[in-house]
């Protein structure tokens, strides 16, 4: 493991024995799922160069993209931070190693676990596995980590043993409410890898470094009093993004156009390079 690197709640969150038999444990909370029809149309999806052809059209009724020039003290935001995709946990590597893990095996990680081809579980690990599988896009280098150690060999091999790693920190889970900017934005750093829990019959992050992107811990105030730090990622250069990105549907620009922000799930962390 990477020496003096505390862990944050999202990631201990994942440390769990992870249930290993051949049963089905993989859910969705019906609040996560009524989310991602509000906001996304369909599920979420972190590549972005990635786009399967089902998605819908998709809401603003809560913030998740917006503009770089609005990262400012004072701007109010609608925002839900929720506790977690669903509750898959880390297997250990030697266990997840010998678990396929590619599309043309598909039809065996069902059988495995157990679950029928035909169901919700079926359909959102096939798109995980896929969105994996996609190459990366111009400026991004992605590595799917489906254990905890090549998590950390992935970001040791890329920012050696001097890293930080956080994520959000909530006093309010799971209630969408308007939330204010306050001062103290604070920049972490360009140098970054962005992991975000899939959903997955156990714990998959989706891990990218992404050229000219930029990180902040930015401190928020609810309407209900209580405060949050949020992990905010702004992307410089929005040119080699898939044109039908929800980000430039919500914003109404285009590739290449204004840097665009996004507020990280709670369970997704950031790892910034301190050498």
């Amino acid at each position: 493991m990477l020496p003096n690197t505390p862990f944050p709640k999202a990631l201990k969150d994942f440390l769990h024995p992870a249930d290993i038999g051949k049963k089905n444990t993989f859910s969705f909370p019906e609040d996560y799922m009524s989310y991602c029809a509000e906001i996304y149309g369909k599920e979420v999806n972190y590549g972005v160069g990635y786009w399967p052809d089902n998605r819908k059209p998709i809401s603003n009724a809560t913030t998740v993209y917006f503009l770089y020039q609005d990262l400012l003290p004072g701007k109010n935001m609608r925002i839900i931070f929720l506790k977690s995709t669903n509750g898959s946990n880390f297997l250990p590597r030697k266990i997840a190693e010998s678990i396929p893990f590619s599309s043309n095996k598909f039809p065996e990680i069902l059988n495995y676990f157990s679950i029928k081809s035909t169901s919700k579980e079926a359909q959102i690990m096939k798109q995980t596995i896929e969105e994996c599988e996609t190459p990366s896009m111009r400026g991004e280098d992605k590595y799917c980590a489906t254990s905890l150690e090549s998590l950390v060999d992935f970001v040791a091999a890329k920012f050696g043993q001097n890293v930080q790693v956080f994520s959000n920190e909530v006093e309010e889970e799971n209630k969408k409410q308007e939330y204010t900017i306050l001062q103290g934005i604070k920049m972490m750093g360009e140098n970054n890898i962005i992991c975000h829990k899939e959903r997955y019959a156990y714990a998959v992050l989706y891990c990218h470094r992404i050229k000219d992107t930029k990180v902040y811990k930015v401190p928020l105030m609810a309407a209900d009093g209580s405060k949050a730090e949020a992990a905010v990622v702004c992307h410089m250069d929005t040119s080699a993004w898939h044109p039908h990105h929800s980000a430039f549907q919500i914003l109404n620009v285009k590739p290449g156009g204004p840097a665009i922000c996004h507020i990280l799930n709670s369970d997704a962390t950031v790892w910034i390079s301190t050498s």
